[in-house]
């Protein structure tokens, strides 16, 4: 076996099945024999001598399309090498992580503050005046974690802000300056730290771009401050392959999220690119030093 992909068990809709599938085929067609596994068809964990364990066969490399970093890192440590590592899938997948580990590195983001870490009840009122005294309205509030545009929330008030509020309760958020025009953003794929494919997408009907949410992507001319944005995130973070989510403020680029399991179907439809390739041969070439 050379390698394996790797996606959640509770997680594999019809989008996930033909990604890891093209992935899959990307890899045997440059003569390497990839298997697609579930998280919960192999076992991982620690014997009492204090060794970590892995059920998996041997494997050169595990393309790992899941969050669940404690998996990841005994997998690393049971000797895989592991496309993106945990540590890199662990920031990604707090959004306040990955603006703390972007902050003071050069790079331009969304203006946020996060809410107080509370084990119940909501938000003090002290922390709602204060985002809406930073921020205004509207204003934008998202749990930590959470993908496909799910948990996110728009403001246009005081009272709806103290509704959202009550409703997240203890799920920590963070609140984010609400940037106009909505429902718009720049999808930048990076592989290997170089921006490979970039789509804008647009959704008329709801503030959130996400195309799974009835947004549209559209092909664009990919600027060099937002290609140099979005190759600087995947670097910092560590990421060897990644979506970057670029909002505009005028002319400003300002990086919104880092997506360490982006979806590239969609980007590939909109741009002719195919992304599964280009990440299989970065995969090869970084393992075996095959240039392709």
């Amino acid at each position: 076996m050379d390698g394996y992909i790797i996606y959640n068990c509770s997680f594999y809709g019809d989008k996930v099945k033909r990604q890891t599938e093209e992935l899959k085929e990307e890899f045997n067609k440059k003569g390497k024999n990839v298997e697609v596994v579930s998280s919960d068809s192999f076992f991982v964990g620690v014997n009492e001598d204090g060794n970590s364990f892995c059920t998996l066969e041997k494997a050169d490399f595990i393309i790992y399309l899941d969050k669940d970093t404690t998996t990841a890192e005994i997998l690393q440590k049971s000797g895989y090498k592991l496309f993106n590592s945990p540590k890199a899938i662990g920031i990604c997948d707090d959004k306040a992580k990955t603006y703390s580990a972007l902050s003071g590195e050069g790079i331009n983001l969304v203006k946020t503050y996060f809410a107080p870490k509370r084990y119940f009840g909501k938000d003090g009122e002290r922390v709602l005046e204060y985002a809406a005294e930073k921020l205004g309205f509207p204003m934008i509030v998202k749990k930590k974690t959470g993908s496909l545009g799910g948990e996110v929330y728009k403001a246009d008030n005081f009272p709806q802000l103290e509704d959202i509020s009550e409703k997240l309760q203890s799920e920590e958020h963070v609140f984010q300056e609400y940037i106009t025009p909505s429902g718009r953003d720049i999808r930048v794929i990076v592989i290997g730290g170089k921006a490979v494919a970039a789509m804008e997408r647009v959704n008329e009907r709801d503030f959130r771009s996400n195309i799974e949410l009835g947004g549209e992507g559209r092909k664009i001319e990919l600027s060099e401050s937002v290609k140099r944005l979005a190759e600087k995130c995947a670097r910092v973070l560590g990421l060897d392959y990644c979506g970057v989510d670029i909002l505009l403020k005028g002319a400003k680029p300002l990086c919104c999220e880092v997506n360490s399991n982006a979806f590239f179907l969609g980007i590939e439809k909109v741009t002719g690119i195919c992304v599964s390739g280009l990440y299989a041969d970065y995969v090869l070439n970084t393992v075996y030093g095959e240039k392709r």
